[in-house]
């Protein structure tokens, strides 16, 4: 009596594991060759989901990172600029503003060189003189910016000196505070202060 109690009890017990096994043959016959595709297009879906979450996590990082930016510098309209005192080369200071997610400043429009000129004198000195995102380095004349596109906007300075007018010796763009903002032509070896933009997205 004892023995057939174990054995109802063991098969009771196997039962369950019975209906599971041939419900996925079931499965697995009535769906023969599908399973392959359904987890790919589920691999897939999930694949694109995690990229964009990914994609607004990095988005947000670099909001987080501009707000802290503009915090310590200054905005204007859609970009922030953050002043740097310590002198370098030209091409120093833009491998800086690059390393930091921006470029050299570029004043798009009056009102931004406005801006730009009451920022380095307010944080650099009223007697500074800081590079701009401004070049001919590739074609001598011809003024670009840092992404290379011609500059539609220009503040030479042209009372005292007729700017730019260093020729090919000269071939990088700064801001002077002294002169209220005018551009001057340098050697792109000289030294000086810079201040990085950042665009706001």
């Amino acid at each position: 009596m004892e023995y057939k109690g174990a054995c109802l009890v063991l098969c009771l017990l196997c039962l369950p594991y019975v209906t599971v096994q041939q419900g996925i043959k079931k499965q697995r016959s009535t769906t023969k060759g599908k399973p392959d595709v359904v987890s790919m297009k589920m691999y897939e879906d999930l694949k694109e989901k995690v990229d964009n979450i990914l994609q607004e996590m990095n988005h947000l990082k670099e909001q987080q990172s501009l707000q802290t930016i503009c915090l310590k510098g200054t905005k204007v309209n859609r970009k922030c600029f953050l002043a740097f005192s310590e002198p370098k080369a030209y091409h120093q200071a833009s491998d800086m503003c690059i390393a930091q997610g921006g470029t050299l400043s570029t004043p798009d429009n009056g009102d931004e060189n406005d801006s730009l000129y009451d920022y380095a004198r307010k944080n650099i000195g009223s007697d500074s003189e800081v590079w701009i995102g401004i070049n001919d380095m590739a074609t001598e004349g011809t003024w670009v910016d840092m992404s290379g596109g011609r500059i539609t906007f220009k503040h030479w300075e042209t009372e005292i000196t007729t700017q730019p007018d260093g020729g090919k010796r000269e071939n990088c763009a700064s801001l002077s505070a002294v002169a209220i903002g005018k551009w001057f032509d340098k050697s792109c070896k000289a030294e000086l202060p810079f201040v990085c933009q950042f665009l706001i997205v």
